[in-house]
């Protein structure tokens, strides 16, 4: 190489270098402007007050953030448990089953889901789940609901966060060795055998990354949520009973801020709040995927 081409592939390396740094710091910059915000109803209230109280009545100076934590985790965890089978054995088949021509044609229509804004999805929802569990599933139970509740916002979450998972665990299933299902074979295994004993327990780190990352997904969602959980500051109790997720509150009240006192720093803290629960959910579930790839090879 000539002297110049050296010098111009090295600032290209420490140019592509800085980048790749800036990209991770951003994140830090992020957390840290976060923090810097909710430093005065740090300073003014204990943390453990905020977090455990359920009082919030902004105009009296009360910023309790447990009814909307319970409703950030009642829809998520409600949204996993509709979401998980559905996408399992959606990967299984699609993985093990299906032939060429089918796992080819149905993976556009996968993608779309990922590609509707979520306030189509809001509508959706409003317009289907709502009157579905108003008129339908509520009065089976024998149980009024409006229909804005935890289990509206589960359903609408639970398809947003299908291809995440699906996509996911199709490769980590498809990454497992074809050498391990012949040698079940082999030993007599049926099919199913094979894939509920041997593929899908070899898989089973990537999958449960692949659970954990549409988790993460799913507590940042915001505008879908929003149109169909109900948005009532208190604690569920119930699959029927309104819920007012994080983020949520925060696109709900922010233009409300400026005219209360700490109503500016509280909102900030939620923002805070949402996005260690993210950075955390995502850093476990990239660790898992590291963990089998290591193991598969």
């Amino acid at each position: 190489m000539t002297p110049r081409r050296l010098v111009n592939d090295a600032i290209a390396s420490r140019v592509m270098l800085a980048l790749t740094v800036l990209s991770i710091l951003l994140v830090f910059f992020m957390a840290f402007g976060l923090y810097l915000k909710s430093r005065p109803i740090l300073c003014a209230k204990s943390l453990t007050e905020l977090i455990f109280s359920g009082s919030w009545f902004p105009m009296k100076g009360k910023f309790g953030f447990f009814p909307f934590i319970m409703g950030t985790l009642w829809v998520t965890g409600v949204a996993l448990v509709i979401a998980v089978p559905f996408c399992l054995l959606t990967a299984i088949y699609l993985s093990e089953y299906s032939s060429r021509r089918v796992r080819d044609w149905s993976k556009p229509f996968i993608d779309v889901l990922s590609g509707i804004p979520s306030v189509v999805y809001g509508v959706w929802g409003v317009l289907v789940i709502v009157p579905l569990i108003k008129n339908v599933l509520s009065p089976l139970c024998g149980i009024s609901s409006t229909g804005y509740s935890v289990l509206a916002g589960a359903i609408v979450l639970a398809i947003m966060v299908f291809p995440v998972i699906i996509h996911v665990s199709v490769e980590v299933l498809r990454s497992v060795p074809y050498e391990v299902r012949e040698a079940s074979l082999a030993l007599g295994a049926t099919k199913w055998q094979t894939v509920k004993h041997v593929v899908v327990r070899k898989a089973m780190p990537g999958i449960m990354a692949a659970i954990v990352l549409g988790l993460s997904r799913a507590f940042g969602e915001t505008m879908a949520v929003l149109m169909v959980a109900g948005n009532v500051a208190k604690a569920p109790r119930s699959l029927f009973d309104p819920a007012y997720p994080l983020p949520a509150l925060i696109a709900n009240n922010y233009g409300e801020m400026l005219s209360i006192p700490l109503y500016d720093s509280a909102l900030m803290l939620a923002s805070l709040i949402l996005l260690i629960v993210v950075i955390f959910f995502n850093a476990v579930s990239r660790a898992i995927l590291m963990r089998v790839e290591r193991s598969i090879q």
